[in-house]
């Protein structure tokens, strides 16, 4: 039996300015998400019947095609944080009242971001480092760029969880009422 895991939902559902801005940065994921993944399948499509019918193929389709991947990837991790669906091994709060059950998700939030934080870092270097050497991924897209997405997923889900950690932290009855 999974337990219910409303907490990013019941967060970004509640009254005020943050709940508004978290629902926005929701629609734009969802969109970027769909954009990217139509993209993707119609690409893969396009390569596939050119290919197949007309003997050709758009010769910077298939280096795309797997950066698409990689963006779609990301931004699917992004989303699952959103929606609390990331992978979860968690035996612990199944055995516990719901108050040690919001507490044990604080620590859990609290290591997820920081692990999210020192990914981003790394990745933000990475991004940089490759921007140094000018280096072309296909057709006149730079290296870097292809692998924005890197400091970008991982930033969103450290900040969603820290947010998450605060959501927690008042349910756990650390933080007032909630």
């Amino acid at each position: 039996m999974n337990p219910v895991r409303p907490a990013a939902r019941a967060f970004e559902d509640g009254p005020g300015a943050l709940a508004r801005a978290l629902r926005a940065l929701g629609r734009v994921e969802d969109f970027l998400l769909v954009t990217l993944l139509v993209a993707m399948i119609g690409l893969a499509v396009w390569q596939i019947v050119a290919r197949n019918l007309f003997e050709t193929a758009l010769i910077w389709g298939d280096p795309l095609l797997r950066v698409l991947v990689l963006w779609v990837g990301f931004l699917g991790a992004v989303a699952a944080g959103r929606d609390d669906r990331q992978i979860n091994v968690d035996v612990v709060s199944r055995m516990v009242g719901e108050r040690w059950r919001a507490r044990i998700r604080v620590v859990t939030d609290l290591f997820t971001a920081a692990a999210s934080a020192f990914l981003a870092w790394q990745a933000l270097r990475f991004v940089r480092d490759v921007g140094l050497y000018d280096e072309i991924a296909f057709g006149s897209v730079p290296l870097w760029l292809t692998a924005a997405v890197l400091p970008l997923a991982f930033a969103l889900l450290s900040l969603r969880y820290l947010l998450l950690a605060a959501f927690h932290l008042r349910r756990s009855g650390g933080g007032g009422t909630g």
